[in-house]
């Protein structure tokens, strides 16, 4: 079973503050053990919102809000992993995707690099990897998008991917499947799925190959210490039905 387990922005990071080295190395062994054993398949952090892009669709129209912002709608559906050369690039690319959505909500936010977080010099010109967050809206929690929906989406994604632009995209199966992991200075409070929407921001990912929900909840236990201990993590099934670009 493949998981996306999701921890949530903390204050030090939405002000903007690299991690410490001593989390930055105690992460990079845990990474890297599950790596070594075939659990990990793809991980990334997020910066502070005000690296982030929030664009919300309502009767045809598309508003868009610049970060710094506090969350409101939280809760993912799908994320796309975009390689761009500007942040109006993949501005665009969410315009268009959200337009096939309808109503409905997208946030794009810059993922961090070995240099944002002070491993190494940053290079020239380097390309910006983003992360575009489909929120879940009822017709996700349901079970999915409409036969319309998801046809036009694939032909987007297939044009994204042309272009060089899309990475990769990982779809979530709904919330009812999924579990919300609350810790307070390392003690555990499970809430199953169905979730209300979380006012947190995402502020990493780690997609896990596991055996079952208990593996993954036991996983986030070490995975929340090293975070400090005091903090949300979401724990989601990644739909395979419809393949991964």
């Amino acid at each position: 079973m493949r998981f996306m387990i999701m921890h949530k922005n903390d204050a030090n990071t939405e002000a903007g503050n690299p991690p410490s080295m001593e989390i930055v190395t105690k992460m990079g062994a845990f990474v890297g053990g599950h790596a070594e054993a075939g659990r990990l398949v793809d991980g990334a952090g997020l910066g502070a919102s005000k690296t982030r892009t929030r664009l919300v669709f309502r009767n045809g129209q598309c508003t868009t809000k610049r970060g710094p912002y506090g969350g409101e709608h939280e809760l993912p559906a799908a994320v796309l992993l975009l390689k761009v050369q500007t942040r109006e690039e993949a501005i665009g690319w969410a315009e268009r995707y959200g337009k096939i959505l309808g109503d409905g909500e997208l946030e794009v936010g810059k993922v961090n690099e070995p240099w944002d977080i002070g491993l190494m010099p940053p290079p020239e010109n380097p390309p910006l990897q983003m992360l575009l967050i489909e929120k879940a809206d009822r017709a996700t929690e349901a079970g999915g998008r409409s036969p319309a929906q998801k046809s036009a989406l694939s032909r987007l994604k297939t044009e994204m991917t042309k272009a060089g632009a899309l990475v990769r995209t990982l779809q979530l199966q709904p919330s009812s499947k999924g579990k919300r992991l609350q810790f307070t200075n390392n003690d555990l409070r499970v809430i199953d799925g169905p979730f209300v929407e979380s006012k947190e921001l995402i502020g990493g990912f780690a997609v896990m190959e596991l055996s079952d929900m208990d593996e993954a909840i036991a996983l986030c236990r070490p995975y929340a210490e090293i975070l400090g201990g005091t903090l949300e993590i979401d724990v989601r099934l990644v739909d395979l039905s419809e393949g991964e670009a």
